[in-house]
């Protein structure tokens, strides 16, 4: 099964220190790419390389995720997300248009996500998506 890898795994790994249970996640991630099961979307590379004011650190991060090609996004995928978005609402969980994209898109193509947010969690009791297991 291919793996959505949220911004928040990728922040862990791309950092210059972590934790041993990051580096945990990190090693992962790492297996993952190795496997070629890592799906990358649009949105999730914008928050990646948004805030990267170095010219040159900005550079040399898009040319290391340009191996991880855009997933193709379509018009039921942002339905899918803005259905997920409302029945997550209705039951008092917030959550932002790009969760639910991710969600959206995991739920439809047959894909877990791979992230450290808690938010996840909440949309898995309401809507399904499968949250990638470190084991």
């Amino acid at each position: 099964m291919n793996v959505i890898v949220d911004t928040c795994i990728w922040s862990l790994a791309l950092r210059r220190r972590n934790t041993s249970n990051e580096n945990e996640m990190i090693l992962r991630l790492r297996e993952l790419i190795n496997e070629s099961r890592v799906q990358m979307l649009g949105p999730i590379r914008q928050e990646i390389l948004s805030g990267v004011t170095a010219t040159q650190h900005f550079n040399t991060l898009k040319d290391y995720l340009a191996a991880f090609p855009d997933w193709t996004t379509s018009r039921t995928d942002y339905e899918l997300a803005a259905q997920f978005y409302n029945q997550c609402r209705s039951k008092g969980i917030q959550g932002s248009n790009t969760d639910f994209l991710i969600c959206a898109i995991a739920s439809q193509h047959n894909m877990s996500i791979f992230t450290t947010d808690k938010d996840f969690i909440n949309y898995a009791k309401i809507i399904p998506v499968k949250l990638f297991n470190l084991s």
